[in-house]
């Protein structure tokens, strides 16, 4: 999946397409007023004022069909530099644009502003040459955005689109966008009866019986990855006193993103995340530089608050479970500790086929804390210990948490997609906060080094890109129902199949028996849309022979086997954790 915003060309294509589609729009509805129109990874938007005007889907033919007008007429794109007083007189109509000028900084007098044809609009550019070049685009949606992203302002309408330099790269994006649709989680996982959302918790998910066994599973493959890696486990309160987000510069740089509550005449939060009760659980007890490195790891809901139009069924929720770890450590201990971290990453992210890169991300320009020595020294170690485990890191200049600076994880899917996901943060800074210390070999105290990190990020987000990568065909050892029993007829084959049901209990496989009483191939058309990996369909020679035949999931093809030898092939699949082919 192409980055636009990223791509020199196809930015200034796009950015130019944005002018474009203002144009069109001017022309249809004269009145139209105009916000921004930026370019963004997925291609341009442009909000706009339409007055008494609706957007509707039949309306962005109407508008792609003058838009491909304009551009077939071929206007060139000329710039102009003017003074504040003169954009101010030529966008004097447009509130929306005075107001940008007016914002512009006291040293910016001359404001720059691009003509094709019969359109002017104010920008800093660069753009194309012609609207010759802007032929082949897709309006792809439209949606409502207040203006300046403040819901106490108008709500505005926002047009989407996309443009590339030829047709087949368009149609390829197009067709990308058809498949990206089909794995959609939320359509999918309202099919597949994973999870659920309810207009009495928006961003609150519920987790329906199918998809708490997807959602066991990975916590349990979780918890055994790590118990490999010796790590501890544990459990911290869900709600906690104002005084520890004083402590840990939460409540002062957070704030506006917890939950809040009144408990005996005292300020409570809701936790947005699991740092501070960890560093108390180091706390509870004295530890030796012989303890170290101590790694701790909890599986901790949290709480953000989310505006109401940036939730998006798993991605943007307002409650997550995040496969939170601490590593405390010695300072000697650091860059191994992270080597190995991001070898156990890896090997985490390879059982679902998942590869990725890594981006360093350094100090935010405001809102840090503790000492630039300090986070030039960790962002030092970050860049070298990914150098040692073998990767190469991309640069993400003032990305990174107020607290120290991460290696992000971005992950990318079967179709391409990325995602950011696994996170290493390093902290030189709660530890001494809290006070943190351990004894060091000489019987002084001395201050841990600290480690956040992430893996999955959250089980809720994570569940959602696997449904996404998968596009709802979980491998075996993941998928909700593993084996679908069909009898051909119940009166004949029914006893036979219960007896596979039962066989299958037992060696630990889950499965269903559909002894509905429905037409064979409507029975088999519904497991096939419930995806599940194997289908056995029952009959005389299945029954009399201890066989069963099965076709996977995708296949057309039937395969009879013995009994015993098919529940050994599931076992191994389950246990090898073997991705679909």
């Amino acid at each position: 999946m192409i980055n636009i915003k990223e791509d020199e060309r196809l930015n200034k294509i796009n950015h130019s397409c944005a002018h474009l589609l203002a144009q069109a729009v001017k022309h249809l509805y004269p009145q139209a007023k105009f916000w921004v129109g930026p370019v963004i990874e997925e291609g341009f938007y442009y909000d706009i004022d339409l007055g008494d005007d609706v957007i509707k889907e039949e309306d962005l033919p109407k508008i792609e069909k003058e838009m491909k007008k304009i551009a077939k007429d071929g206007k060139r794109i000329v710039r102009h530099e003017i003074s504040k007083e003169e954009a101010l007189e030529m966008f004097k109509d447009d509130e929306y644009k005075v107001d940008l000028i007016s914002r512009m900084d006291e040293e910016e007098n001359i404001i720059s502003c691009y003509t094709q044809g019969d359109f002017t609009d104010l920008c800093r550019g660069p753009h194309v040459d012609t609207v010759k070049e802007l032929k082949h685009f897709k309006l792809l949606k439209f949606s409502g955005a207040y203006w300046k992203g403040d819901a106490n302002n108008k709500m505005l309408q926002r047009i989407y689109g996309i443009c590339f330099e030829n047709e087949e790269d368009l149609e390829a994006h197009l067709n990308f966008l058809e498949e990206a649709k089909k794995r959609d989680h939320k359509k999918l996982g309202k099919e597949l009866e994973l999870f659920m959302i309810s207009e009495y918790g928006p961003g609150f998910p519920f987790f329906l019986n199918k998809g708490m066994i997807l959602r066991n599973e990975l916590e349990n493959f979780w918890y055994k990855e790590h118990t490999k890696e010796n790590y501890e486990f544990i459990k911290t309160p869900i709600m906690l006193n104002k005084d520890l987000w004083e402590l840990s510069g939460h409540w002062f740089n957070y704030r506006e993103n917890m939950y809040i509550s009144e408990i005996d005449e005292k300020t409570f939060a809701i936790k947005p995340m699991n740092c501070p009760g960890g560093m108390l659980v180091y706390k509870n007890s004295l530890h030796s530089y012989k303890d170290l490195p101590l790694r701790v790891g909890e599986l901790g809901q949290v709480h953000r608050h989310e505006a109401s139009g940036a939730l998006n069924g798993l991605f943007r929720v307002r409650t997550f479970t995040q496969d939170d770890a601490h590593i405390f450590m010695r300072e000697d201990q650091i860059e191994s500790e992270i080597v190995s971290l991001i070898n156990f990453i890896d090997r985490m992210y390879s059982i679902f086929g998942l590869t990725y890169d890594i981006e360093l991300s350094t100090r935010p320009e405001e809102k840090y804390i503790g000492s630039i020595e300090v986070w030039n020294k960790s962002e030092a170690i970050l860049e070298k210990a990914c150098r040692e485990a073998g990767h190469t890191c991309k640069i993400n200049p003032g990305d990174g948490a107020f607290y120290g600076p991460k290696l992000d994880f971005h992950i990318k899917d079967s179709i391409g997609r990325v995602w950011q996901c696994g996170t290493i943060q390093l902290d030189m800074n709660l530890p001494e906060r809290f006070d943190l210390t351990y004894i060091d070999a000489d019987g002084s105290k001395k201050r841990p080094i600290m480690l956040h990190r992430v893996i999955y990020g959250s089980i809720e987000r994570f569940i959602g890109i696997l449904i996404e990568h998968f596009a709802g065909a979980f491998p075996l050892w993941l998928a909700p129902t593993q084996v679908n029993i069909i009898p051909v007829k119940n009166e004949y084959h029914l006893e036979y199949a219960q007896k596979l049901k039962e066989v299958f209990e037992n060696a630990g496989i889950r499965v269903e028996l559909d002894s509905r009483d429905e037409k064979l191939s409507y029975r088999m058309r519904d497991a096939q849309l419930h995806k599940i990996p194997y289908n056995l369909i029952i009959g005389d020679k299945e029954r009399d022979n201890n066989e069963v035949s099965y076709r996977k999931f995708g296949s057309e093809e039937t395969v009879t086997m013995n009994l015993d030898e098919f529940v050994a092939l599931l076992k191994e699949e389950i246990e090898s954790k073997k991705l679909n082919k």
